[in-house]
């Protein structure tokens, strides 16, 4: 049973070192999938045509999408807002 757990860390022939640890792949697209799964079993809809949204921090700065994909879940409480965004000062985006 050992020697089958060794072989299938080994990475070369008889005589190599086994490596530290294995390699892990992960991807970016495995979390965007779960993030979706888990945004669908709240049953968040898409709202259309918003073409801005701004959301103002307690850090006195405002966090600006144009043109934001705006997901919504009532019954939740919850809101999904996710596109290319823009942090500036709260003085110059008023």
């Amino acid at each position: 049973m050992a020697v089958v757990i060794l072989l299938q860390v080994r990475t070369g022939g008889r005589g190599t070192v086994r490596r530290k640890k294995r390699a892990a792949n992960k991807s970016s697209n495995s979390d965007d999938k779960k993030l979706q799964v888990s945004l669908k079993r709240l049953g968040v809809t898409a709202i259309p045509s918003i073409e801005e949204v701004n959301l103002f921090m307690e850090d006195e700065s405002v966090v600006h999408f144009k043109n934001p994909k705006v997901q919504a879940s009532i019954a939740a409480n919850t809101y999904v807002v996710s596109g290319p965004h823009e942090q500036k000062a709260l003085g110059k985006s008023i």
